[in-house]
């Protein structure tokens, strides 16, 4: 077991990485500080924005975003703005929503029609179908500065009403980062002929340019963040990309940093539906006594929780089926957890949500990223990630207060039977997961969720 850990140790530290200082990097706690850090960043840039998100909502915090994108443009009429963020989601509105209504793209061409397109909003199609893969790149870059979040664009991750959305958000200042991430979306995105600009006057369809497609999906598995690394000893950090399960980097990194712990393991995940894989390697690490903690989003405060006083959707079972995937996990583990060696914590927080990733191993390595820990960001999604080296903990200050700052609005499991059997749930809920149980489509859904 040493010989593994000293190995997957190694693999880590001999990572090509570029040094930063620590002086240059400050984590942000809320939600509120998110948006107030953003606009500030907006509103100071000269040189370049390049914003990668999920998607740029058509609401009032995405028409905030977007004015003061243009505004920007005007100030610096040189300076290079571009949004990317996935192509299918893009084409429609939000779940559950009335099909062939107004959508996020027709929206940016009206934006685009009053105010031209000097603000590009390019759509990436990583899969045919968004149930398939989407574009789940994260980071905006602001001249020199990487402000690196799991947050996309609109109105609850930007606490613009009375709920918000929480994620983790850090600013790190470096000027070869920051080259490394805009030229990776430059020479790997946007030169790509399969993807478009979505607020043009006409956005053509998939099959329009389904054979590009095939260059750009050997592409995104093949590249990776380029950068000229310098040697350091001390505070470095190494930008990540992958998708697919054949040579993933980022995979690849997070199994090496599982197996690199020998005293704590902290990780973040919304949706509790660990690969295969890793929960193997959570497995091991207990048996050798490893320090594991786990902060997971109560059901309540999940994407796709619905109130039971709300008309029942499909989509509303989501968050029972992680539930019952924690509930059968900690009952698995439950002498681990009786031992104090696995520490889960539910985050609710009044009616607001949940959608923290990332990884803390041993006070040295942590994975800023949007990866969800889950078999859909395993195998399908196009992930990135900061894995940050910080060999005489020159971080550990802000590391320990973001934990402490999360844990805030936590409840400890004491044990399997502190979290919801499937007797409790609504009679729905109940049916919907029996009747997948029978049909044994439960494995397929959570392969793709």
């Amino acid at each position: 077991m040493s010989k593994k850990i000293n190995q997957s140790l190694s693999f880590l530290k001999k990572l090509k990485k570029l040094p930063i200082s620590a002086d240059e990097v400050k984590c942000l706690l809320t939600t509120t500080a998110f948006k107030t850090e953003l606009f500030n960043q907006i509103n100071t840039a000269t040189k370049r924005i390049y914003i990668a998100a999920l998607y740029l909502e058509a609401d009032e915090a995405g028409a905030e975003v977007l004015n003061a994108l243009y505004a920007a443009k005007i100030r610096h009429p040189e300076m290079d703005i571009t949004v990317c963020i996935d192509f299918h989601r893009a084409q429609r509105g939000l779940i559950g929503s009335v099909k062939g209504g107004e959508t996020n793209t027709t929206w940016y061409q009206q934006i685009a029609s009053l105010k031209g397109r000097g603000v590009k909003i390019i759509g990436l199609p990583v899969k045919r179908k968004e149930l398939f893969g989407v574009q789940h790149l994260k980071g905006f870059i602001f001249d020199d500065m990487v402000f690196y979040s799991g947050a996309s664009i609109n109105n609850i991750y930007l606490h613009q009403q009375q709920r918000y959305r929480f994620d983790r958000y850090w600013l790190i200042k470096d000027h070869a980062l920051a080259d490394s991430m805009v030229d990776y979306l430059q020479q790997v995105i946007i030169n790509s002929e399969a993807v478009v600009e979505l607020n043009a006057p006409s956005v053509p369809k998939f099959n329009d340019f389904k054979k590009q497609h095939k260059n750009l999906s050997r592409n995104l598995k093949l590249a990776g963040y380029r950068f000229d690394p310098v040697y350091t000893d001390g505070l470095a950090i190494r930008p990540l990309t992958g998708i697919g399960t054949n040579k993933n980097l980022l995979n690849k990194v997070i199994r090496a940093i599982f197996h690199s712990t020998e005293k704590e393991l902290v990780l973040f995940t919304p949706y509790f539906n660990l690969p295969t894989a890793l929960s193997r390697d959570i497995t091991a690490l207990l048996k050798r006594k490893v320090n594991i903690t786990i902060v997971v989003g109560d059901k309540t405060a999940n994407d796709f929780y619905i109130p039971e006083d709300k008309p029942f959707k499909t989509i509303g079972a989501l968050p029972f089926l992680y539930e019952v995937n924690l509930r059968n996990f900690a009952k698995k583990h439950h002498t681990s957890i009786l031992q104090g060696h696995l520490n889960l914590h539910l985050w609710k927080h009044d009616s607001n949500s949940f959608h923290l990733k990332g990884i803390y191993s041993d006070h040295r390595f942590s994975l800023l990223t949007g990866h969800n820990l889950n078999p859909r960001a395993w195998r399908l999604d196009l992930e990135n990630g900061l894995l940050v080296d910080d060999p005489n903990q020159q971080l550990a200050g802000q590391m320990n207060e973001e934990l402490s700052n999360i844990l805030e609005h936590t409840r400890q499991i004491g044990s399997y039977k502190g979290i919801d059997d499937i007797d409790t749930y609504p009679d729905k809920v109940k049916q919907l997961i029996s009747r997948l149980r029978r049909l044994k489509a439960d494995k397929i859904i959570k392969g793709i969720i």
